[in-house]
């Protein structure tokens, strides 16, 4: 069994919104966390198997990939600008989080 676990954030001064899915592509958990560094790594710490973390450029970009990529297999950091030509492919997402509004999917062609 697959245990990789692909993680989509969405980034806001108080709070952070995590879409965790599995290797299959399953929506396997949603939540909303307090953007605190030990909560952050409290919740990164409770998922099994390798992470594969997305989130977008902002002004926490730099301390959140510093604070959990000792944690995640991989960590991307996307431009918004790029994901702005995915706009009419991502309209329907109603968890802003989920890792396939990220610019890049995890889960393959």
């Amino acid at each position: 069994m697959n245990s990789n676990k692909y993680v989509g954030m969405d980034v806001h001064t108080a709070t952070i919104s995590v879409a965790v899915r599995d290797a299959a592509g399953k929506l396997i958990m949603e939540s909303v966390i307090e953007a605190k560094a030990s909560t952050i790594l409290q919740f990164i710490q409770g998922l099994r198997g390798s992470l594969y973390v997305t989130f977008e450029v902002g002004t926490w970009a730099a301390w959140l990939y510093d604070l959990i990529k000792p944690y995640v297999t991989n960590l991307v950091v996307c431009d918004p600008r790029r994901n702005a030509l995915l706009k009419e492919e991502t309209k329907a997402h109603s968890f802003p989080a989920r890792p396939e509004r990220n610019g890049r999917s995890f889960l393959g062609p």
